[in-house]
């Protein structure tokens, strides 16, 4: 085994778990669990700890604020109360905004079925992209972590490694190119891959913690 197959190796063994999974997500090609990622995917894109904005996920989902439909029917304040209890106060009110938008704009362009919205890039991941930014709140930073993990059930986006993930490769020494990295992670899926790489790319300690189990 090279050098590269053990820094991925000691990466997917110590942070193979996709933020879907940490936030209780059973991610499948449903509107409800797809939805609830959606959901997860812009908590994630704010300047906030990522295990605050799994938290907050969590307290939605405990409120049973995880269909676009329950979303906005909930008054502002519900949502509020929600984010504020996972610990998601420093962008709470205009947060709570966004998910009442981004779920009446879902009901009303796709029936609140992300899959519509999946069938209608037609196998485009640039389409696709650009269409999940229309939803409120959900910028380039939060398309690609939707798509980073939603390629486990939309296997035509696999393999998705965005700039997040590459970065994380280059922090391992590892190569910068999607094909390899996927070679070398063998039979694991692209997504958990994707999500390791962007833990190490995130936090320079988990790229150390790598490397010295590798070394």
């Amino acid at each position: 085994m090279d050098r590269d197959e053990r820094v991925v190796r000691a990466l997917l063994s110590e942070y193979g778990r996709t933020y879907a999974e940490e936030a209780g997500i059973r991610l499948k090609d449903t509107p409800q669990p797809l939805y609830r990622l959606l959901v997860l995917s812009l908590l994630l894109s704010a300047r906030i700890r990522a295990f605050v904005a799994v938290a907050a996920a969590r307290a939605l989902h405990e409120d049973q604020l995880d269909s676009p439909r329950r979303m906005a029917e909930a008054d502002w304040q519900q949502r509020v109360d929600a984010l504020g209890r996972g610990g998601y106060r420093r962008y709470d009110e205009r947060t709570a905004t966004q998910l009442g938008d981004g779920a009446e704009l879902l009901t009303e362009r796709w029936g609140g079925d992300l899959r519509r919205l999946h069938q209608e890039a037609d196998g485009d991941t640039g389409e696709l992209k650009r269409l999940l930014q229309e939803e409120p709140g959900i910028g380039p930073a939060g398309a690609d972590i939707f798509l980073r993990e939603a390629q486990r059930v939309w296997p035509d986006v696999a393999p998705y490694l965005d700039g997040k993930a590459l970065d994380g490769a280059g922090r391992l020494g590892l190569p910068k190119d999607p094909d390899r990295l996927t070679g070398l992670a063998g039979d694991t899926e692209p997504a958990v891959l994707a999500t390791a790489l962007v833990r190490a790319g995130l936090d320079k300690r988990v790229a150390e913690d790598c490397l010295r189990h590798a070394s």
